[in-house]
């Protein structure tokens, strides 16, 4: 079938260019036969006017002597010679005064002759040519001559007609002839590009080419060809690489609009589970108030309130340090202290911050740690914060009454710690995602401190920050989880210099300002350093603070950045121009925290950056170190 249509294609094209070459001829001959035709009817008609013309002059020659001697038998037979002449059917004579003199007509056929004479010229009508011309003697009109002759345009267009057809008829045969063996030039190669095209659509193979070598336009026709499949084999190669890229895209962004939307409802766990967490903390803190105020004798009860509001304290203080941990890691701006720390050292600072919430849910804590000492490159405190963050996550997860282990070993080089418990346990399918931020392994309600699922992302962000990873195990659910951390060991660490007691507190007393819009944080801070017998000065805006500094001069100036009238910023610029500023020790206290913000401390001219809510005893350390700040200065 396909070779048919394919036949037929090809019978198809060299049909029409052999009736193109056929109808082009047949155009060309019928125009020239018709102008051909033209110009002999205008030679036939020229031919037969000047002939009978002719006829006439040589009869009014010889019929001019009749005339002027009124001898019409002489004239009658003057005429009568005119049947030498059979195209002449009629001739007639007349005199000047227009008469008819002499007729003359041809035997068997009935003519009218006009009575009277008319005008020298001629007529064609009805197929006959009339002429008269006027007999003139020694330049005087005698006569005139008529003349009536057959005018045979029909037979001539018969003839000239026949003779057309056949020279056409001969022509156009020659041309269908010519054409049919030139048309072979141009339907091979154009039979060529058609099998070529269509194998090209049934196969979708670019590479297939149109062969031959022609010359002319078919040779620039086929060549265009070949450089037209080439430039589409290129088109759809670059599209098929662009679909492929295309459908891994649309892949990855139904995986990350999957993700998003993950996400999205964890930020909703989470901003539901935060608020939650830091109600929790309030609701004791208010008792302990209420406690202070009303039994603020009983100093049992109030030792008792103090120390749930402390401990309350310290568990908002954590959320929001972890918070801003992860905020500060995930935009790069978080920065560790690395130095050589020992493992003992590390595991006291943890189970410090770790230990009574462990005893307060009842749990068994143990502990296996090797007996030499180990050294670790890294920062104390973050290491301190993954082990307390594990121990605390062990802690929640753990019904009350369970275990609690800590271990480490060396392993080539490597700590190997573990974290284990006899708690709740993960699914296989959480051992992975466990790290991520915001997810909760239990969010039931039943369970009120799920906490906020920032712990364990945050520790595996400082491992991995300290060169090391961390991993999760379990059996199953119900049966405990384990949590291991690798981190490299200094194998031959140089003697730890001995470090300041934490309890030491300078003796000497300062001159210190406080600037603080918070009029109950401030008034406490000054409250407690006016009990250890330093001269405090408690200002709430910046342009008391500055005035005050002038007339103070300060050792020590806490300053708040958010302060009214004047920005903690400014505040520190002018204590700086005052004389004695140089001297005087300026501390930033703000709630914002990210390294931007320290660095803008810096550049206004503070020596230290803290962030609330501030503990007493990092005031304490600032105070003890007064020593070294004027050595540094000076």
């Amino acid at each position: 079938m396909q070779s048919r249509q394919h036949l037929n294609d090809g019978g198809s094209v060299r049909s029409k260019l052999i009736k193109m070459a056929v109808f082009t001829t047949l155009a060309a001959l019928l125009s020239a036969s018709i102008a051909m035709l033209l110009l002999d009817l205008r030679t036939f008609q020229r031919y037969w006017v000047d002939d009978l013309t002719t006829q006439a002059d040589i009869m009014a020659s010889v019929t001019a002597p009749a005339l002027a001697f009124n001898d019409a038998s002489t004239a009658g037979q003057q005429l009568a010679v005119l049947r030498a002449r059979p195209q002449i059917l009629a001739g007639a004579v007349y005199a000047n005064t227009g008469a008819r003199f002499a007729t003359y007509t041809k035997a068997g056929l009935e003519q009218s002759l006009p009575p009277r004479a008319q005008p020298a010229g001629y007529r064609i009508d009805n197929g006959e040519l009339e002429v008269w011309h006027n007999v003139v003697e020694n330049g005087e009109l005698v006569g005139t001559v008529f003349l009536r002759s057959r005018y045979g345009l029909v037979e001539r267009l018969l003839n000239y007609g026949a003779i057309l057809g056949g020279v056409m008829l001969g022509a156009l045969v020659i041309a269908a002839l010519v054409a049919s063996r030139l048309q072979a030039a141009i339907t091979r190669p154009l039979e060529a590009v058609t099998n070529v095209a269509r194998q090209v659509m049934q196969q979708r193979d670019f590479t297939l080419r149109v062969p031959g070598n022609n010359s002319g336009e078919i040779g620039v026709l086929v060549e265009a060809f070949n450089d037209m499949l080439a430039e589409i084999g290129r088109r759809a190669e670059a599209l098929q690489a662009a679909n492929r890229t295309l459908e891994h895209e649309m892949d990855v962004r139904q995986k990350a609009e999957g993700a998003l939307i993950v996400a999205d409802r964890r930020k909703d766990e989470f901003l539901a589970t935060l608020a939650h967490e830091l109600r929790n903390p309030l609701a004791p803190i208010r008792t302990g108030l209420d406690i202070l105020r009303i039994r603020s004798g009983d100093a049992q009860a109030t030792q008792r309130a103090t120390d749930i509001m402390e401990r309350q304290l310290r568990q908002m203080v954590r959320l929001v340090d972890d918070l801003l941990d992860v905020s500060r890691i995930n935009t790069g701006k978080f920065a560790i202290k690395m130095g050589r720390v020992e493992l003992k050292a590390v595991v006291n600072d943890a189970l410090e911050v770790v230990r009574s919430y462990i005893e307060l849910h009842g749990h068994e804590l143990a502990i296996d740690l090797p007996d030499r000492p180990v050294f670790l490159h890294g920062d104390a405190t973050r290491l301190a914060q993954i082990l307390s963050n594990l121990l605390n996550n062990a802690a929640k997860y753990t019904n009350r009454g369970g275990k609690v282990t800590l271990g480490a070993r060396v392993e080539d080089k490597t700590l190997v710690l573990e974290v284990s418990d006899t708690g709740i346990g993960l699914a296989p399918e959480m051992l992975d995602s466990v790290f991520e931020m915001f997810v909760q392994v239990d969010s039931t309600l039943e369970r009120t401190n799920a906490g906020l699922g920032v712990g364990l992302s945050l520790a595996r962000k400082l491992v991995e920050l300290h060169g090391g990873t961390i991993a999760a195990s379990s059996e199953g659910l119900g049966r405990g989880s384990r949590f291991t951390v690798r981190l490299p060991i200094v194998v031959d660490p140089e003697p730890l210099s001995k470090p300041t007691p934490a309890a030491f507190i300078s003796t000497e007393t300062y001159r210190i300002l406080l600037a603080d819009d918070n009029v109950d944080f401030v008034n406490s801070i000054g409250a407690l350093l006016t009990a250890m017998g330093h001269s405090v000065v408690i200002t709430h805006n910046g342009p008391d603070a500055l005035a005050a500094a002038a007339r103070f001069c300060p050792d020590y100036a806490f300053l708040d950045i958010g302060l009214p009238q004047m920005s903690g910023y400014d505040l520190a610029r002018g204590i700086r121009k005052l004389s004695c500023g140089p001297m005087t020790v300026l501390i930033a206290v703000t709630g914002w925290g990210q390294e931007k913000d320290r660095q803008l401390a810096f550049e206004a001219g503070f020596d230290h950056h803290m962030v609330k809510p501030v503990r007493f005893e990092q005031i304490e350390e600032i105070l003890g170190n007064r020593s070294i700040i004027k050595k540094l200065r000076t």
